[in-house]
């Protein structure tokens, strides 16, 4: 599995009251390296996920506004479960980190940068997880279905870097 320090956006997605932690059991998981507060783009995606009877994980830079109102209301509404975190890491650091998740669960990153666009994601392009477990700070990723080799290469890749890097602050990031 996986873990990274980024909690619930919204304490409206807890679902696990007496923990105060969202569960999300087999949910599809959206990874976008962009802010959302168009709730207009996620539509699609979000009809399709609804179909699948699946719950929902949005992993971004950030979710906000009417997006973000919108999803709790339909989350407490019981039409579609969703939670909400922000990807970890900054800039470039971000965008690598979004990679391994989507590594990790068989996902593709939504980047405007390389053509993607939100209104245009299909269940393909969404990640998988057996179980993600989301409190105030942190988000676990439990048994990603991502290709195991992919897998394995970006770990070795990882294990390179830290034995590569000079600061104290890259090896503990890596």
């Amino acid at each position: 599995g996986m873990q990274f320090d980024r909690g619930y956006l919204s304490p409206y997605f807890i679902n696990k009251p007496e923990t105060g932690s969202i569960e999300l059991e087999s949910p599809f998981i959206l990874l976008a390296d962009k802010k959302i507060s168009n709730i207009r783009e996620m539509l699609p995606v979000l009809e399709a996920v609804a179909k699948a009877g699946k719950p929902l994980l949005i992993i971004a830079e950030d979710v906000e506004g009417e997006a973000l109102a919108t999803l709790v209301v339909n989350t407490m509404r019981g039409i579609v479960k969703v939670a909400a975190v922000k990807a970890p890491g900054f800039g470039d650091r971000r965008k690598a980190m979004l990679q391994d998740i989507a590594t990790l669960t068989g996902g593709t990153v939504i980047s405007e940068e390389i053509g993607l666009e939100l209104e245009k994601t299909t269940l393909e392009d969404l990640g998988q997880a057996k179980r993600i477990v989301i409190n105030k700070d942190t988000t676990i990723i439990i048994d990603g279905v991502g290709d195991e080799a992919a897998i394995q290469a970006r770990v070795a890749q990882i294990r390179a870097q830290i034995e590569e890097a000079t600061s104290d602050y890259d090896k503990e990031k890596l």
